[in-house]
């Protein structure tokens, strides 16, 4: 039975690690915070001190954090897994990181002969629990011809961009335009409240509109009604993470992204006024729209 490591165990992580599980792979998991793990030892997880520990057993070691910075602590630091994965085994990053630390991170696994996936996802937890995910891969054909049984344990499609950090440079831009889309929904309901619109017909006629993408149906009611998740799926925060890691890459490319810039700023007004310091439902940026309008 292959041995498989999970780091990382947040709503996505936890759910990829299930479905290894139910694969019937060998997992071996951990996180910061040990409570996270208990319903995937109950389903018969091996839970290990630190990556470290998780990483020189196992074939493959997979990351779900929500940064850089976490990336750089699960992989490179003292205890990180890097250093004790066997020289052959596969990286599997999952998490949405900088275009720059993911070729870094790349660069120090080749040097450890370790075998690097560029693989940030797309999907919700429920998509993740579920074995629905999207896929996005940056690595050599051959590399991901050899861990795609795995990656299908916990996915859907897998979309094969390019060499390692490819299927980041994807990520990044596509979640740089949702935070477009989101912002300009803010913006959309903020005027719409100015102008005395009825609610329930202004939410109505957008989810039937031209401008009705998913981003847009999704966020609307949470925003017209301000009926943020308690538990959210993706945070002010991580959204304004991720722009920020899509308006650098667009500048490291030389390309303009003024909108990108636009909507990065609301989120970052947002998390600066945010109780929970960013962990509040991203649909509350239409708050600080509002607090601008005010003004």
């Amino acid at each position: 039975m292959e041995t498989i490591a999970v780091l990382g165990l947040g709503r996505m992580g936890r759910g990829i690690a299930s479905c290894l599980l139910k694969a019937g792979y060998r997992v071996i998991v951990w996180n910061r915070s040990a409570g996270k793990a208990a319903p995937l030892l109950q389903a018969g997880a091996i839970w290990a001190e630190s990556p470290a520990a998780a990483a020189s057993e196992a074939a493959v070691v997979i990351a779900m954090v929500a940064d850089d910075r976490a990336s750089e602590a699960v992989w490179l630091h003292a205890d990180g897994a890097l250093s004790y994965m066997h020289r052959g085994a596969f990286l599997v990053e999952c998490s949405t990181l900088s275009a720059g630390h993911v070729r870094q991170l790349a660069a120090a696994a080749e040097e450890r002969g370790v075998q690097y996936i560029d693989c940030p996802v797309t999907g919700l937890p429920e998509a993740a629990a579920a074995g629905q995910l999207t896929l996005l891969v940056g690595a050599a054909p051959e590399t991901l011809d050899q861990v795609r049984p795995l990656l299908s344990s916990f996915s859907k499609v897998i979309r094969h961009f390019g060499p390692v950090g490819t299927g980041t440079d994807y990520k990044l831009l596509i979640n740089l335009m949702g935070a477009v889309q989101i912002a300009a929904l803010a913006e959309g309901i903020a005027l719409a409240e100015r102008l005395g619109l009825d609610k329930t017909t202004v939410m109505t006629a957008l989810e039937h509109s031209a401008a009705a993408s998913p981003q847009v149906v999704r966020y609307i009611h949470r925003m017209a009604n301000r009926d943020y998740m308690d538990d959210p799926n993706f945070t002010l925060g991580l959204r304004l993470k991720d722009a920020s890691y899509g308006v650098a890459l667009a500048h490291s490319a030389g390309s303009p992204a003024p909108l990108g810039e636009a909507a990065t700023a609301w989120f970052a007004r947002a998390c600066n006024q945010d109780p929970q310091q960013g962990h509040t439902d991203e649909a509350a940026v239409v708050d600080a729209v509002v607090a601008q309008r005010s003004a």
